[in-house]
């Protein structure tokens, strides 16, 4: 294999597994659906998931509590059921910090089996989550909320680009980006206060690109995404880094690069 593709493919996966670590992080619109065709489980409605709190290659969900009790009855109705787990989905969808015509700037689909995490273990996994992913949704376990345990076997990345399939050995061996818990305040700062900068980047796009307004969409180590609101519909474009940045003095170095090359 060619070393530049190699890079180009690492970063890439780095990249998009990140992507869903921050999106888990701050998810305000996610629920979690059974797989119909499983015994018992056709009519339990997709629900809300509070809280996801990725840790290796598994997912804890924060559901009500009928969700933890239909899971609960099949596993014990069924031996292989509890061994195995039953075939779930997380959808979560991932908004952009500030107002846009379409919000939504991708969709990431967490598939897995799903398994009861017992009430007596609730409390101390809620603490141990609440010191790496502080929220507030944790504070709902016992009070109409249960922990719920999904073990990963895929995950899908959707957006404008396409979609990206991350695995979970790649989504174990990454976090959240550096930046995630600053992008919204930084993001939205950006477009009400600083046209000036976000027309500098735009004018490093191809020219037919810039047929619309032009807006900051989304913020990480690796560069800054641009959503381009046209006459004939939205855009996106992806302007890259020189290098990954790791801390706020590169990045603001790495924005002036961009307005200047």
């Amino acid at each position: 294999m060619h070393p530049v593709h190699a890079t180009h493919t690492h970063a890439h996966s780095r990249r998009f597994a990140e992507m869903v670590h921050s999106a888990c992080r701050r998810a305000g619109d996610a629920t979690l659906a059974f797989d119909s065709t499983t015994a018992g489980t056709g009519d339990c409605p997709p629900v809300p998931a509070g809280v996801i709190h990725l840790y290796d290659e598994q997912a804890f969900i924060v559901t009500p509590d009928s969700c933890h009790a239909a899971l609960a009855a099949q596993e014990s109705a069924d031996p292989e059921i509890a061994r195995s787990g039953i075939p779930a989905m997380v959808e979560v969808a991932d908004v952009a910090p500030v107002e846009l015509r379409e919000p939504v700037r991708a969709l990431i689909w967490l598939r897995g089996t799903l398994h009861c995490v017992p009430a007596e273990l609730q409390r101390d996994l809620a603490l141990e989550i609440a010191t790496e992913h502080p929220h507030d949704g944790l504070l709902d376990l016992g009070h109409g909320y249960s922990l719920v345990r999904l073990n990963l076997s895929s995950v899908v990345v959707a957006g404008r680009g396409g979609a990206s399939l991350v695995t979970p050995a790649e989504l174990a061996a990454a976090g959240p980006d550096p930046f995630w818990s600053y992008e919204t305040g930084w993001l939205a700062h950006l477009d009400a206060d600083h046209a000036d900068l976000v027309g500098e980047l735009a004018r490093q796009l191809p020219e037919e690109s810039r047929t619309g307004r032009v807006r900051p969409l989304g913020l990480d180590r690796g560069g800054i995404d641009l959503r381009i609101e046209g006459p004939a519909g939205d855009s996106d474009a992806r302007l890259e880094f020189h290098r990954p940045v790791n801390d706020v003095v590169e990045l603001s170095q790495a924005l002036r690069l961009l307005t200047h090359r």
